[in-house]
């Protein structure tokens, strides 16, 4: 039943993510917002839709582990396991927006989380507050700054609905997200106790893989389609709206304490490593470019992180 509960909490989120990011791209176009200011706010936002509502359920219901583990999970499947994957489908040429935003912002993210939680176990709402400004403040400097670095990661939801249909759109999404994260949260936690592991194990391996499954499902089918690749640039952009985005408003809602020491001693470490690890990788043996090795290595090392997390 709790596996069920799992899958079918899973089955939900991407659903309603996908339904979520069709009414708000077409409300966007409705109120005839910007194109790139949609891609960049409203489309970021309704993809990491299921990282945050199984974040504020998770921190709200009492289980901050899954709420922790989640993100920081989430963050080394996108790199580890769904990169990783898509560079054993066919290469990626990495933009130059790469070691000018991207990844030095993901790196400020992380270290500053990491600084933020590491002393006392805990997210303030201060804490909080400082990591949305932060966002924010990103999000402003793209806009006014970076426009051309900027790519319509989904044109083919730029879709005009009528009102009723986002409407409906919005209310389907929106139900299917909070009924999917309820049904991830109890089977996540049931599991930890039918396996006796710790609710922070099933986060970071199971939830965090399940929260990522439609960044993957993107770029398999950009691969198999021969169009261009999930851009490096969308992965590590996802990682900061992990970080400043979910961590940022969840911690707002409710300060989040973590109670599973492996957190703080294993998993944030291996964040910040699979984070660092991609500068060199991107540069070394041919410049900007990622191919079936680095692939292998991303893989490889996800594997590695998996198996001493679950036998740790």
């Amino acid at each position: 039943m709790n596996l069920l509960f799992v899958a079918l909490g899973l089955v939900l989120l991407v659903f309603g993510g996908n339904w979520l990011l069709k009414a708000a791209v077409a409300l966007s176009l409705r109120l005839e917002i910007p194109k790139i200011v949609i891609g960049m706010t409203v489309v970021s936002f309704a993809t990491s839709a299921p990282e945050l509502i199984v974040s504020v359920n998770s921190a709200l219901e009492g289980f901050p582990d899954i709420a922790m583990g989640n993100v920081i999970g989430s963050n080394i499947a996108n790199l580890g396991f769904v990169l990783a994957i898509t560079l054993l489908l066919g290469h990626i040429d990495v933009e130059r927006s790469f070691y000018k935003t991207d990844w030095p912002v993901m790196i400020v993210a992380s270290v500053l989380f990491f600084f933020f939680i590491i002393f006392d176990g805990e997210l303030q709402r201060y804490e909080g507050v400082i990591m949305f400004a932060c966002l924010v403040a990103f999000l402003v400097y793209l806009l006014r700054f970076q426009k051309p670095a900027v790519i319509d990661e989904m044109p083919e939801d730029d879709v005009p609905l009528p009102l009723h249909q986002i409407v409906l759109y919005l209310c389907i999404g929106g139900v299917a997200l909070w009924g999917g994260s309820e049904l991830l949260i109890r089977g996540a936690v049931g599991m930890a106790r039918f396996y006796g592991v710790s609710e922070r194990i099933i986060a970071v391996t199971v939830v965090s893989v399940g929260t990522s499954i439609p960044e993957l499902a993107a770029s398999v089918i950009a691969v198999m389609k021969k169009e261009k690749a999930i851009s490096l640039g969308n992965l590590l952009g996802s990682n900061v709206f992990n970080i400043l985005a979910v961590l940022g408003i969840t911690s707002m809602i409710t300060p989040i304490t973590v109670n599973d020491p492996g957190l703080l001693s294993n998993d944030i470490y291996w964040m910040l490593a699979i984070s660092f690890v991609i500068f060199p990788l991107v540069f070394i043996p041919k410049g900007l470019r990622l191919n079936w090795r680095d692939g292998l290595v991303l893989l490889t090392s996800y594997g590695v992180f998996v198996y001493l997390t679950v036998t740790g």
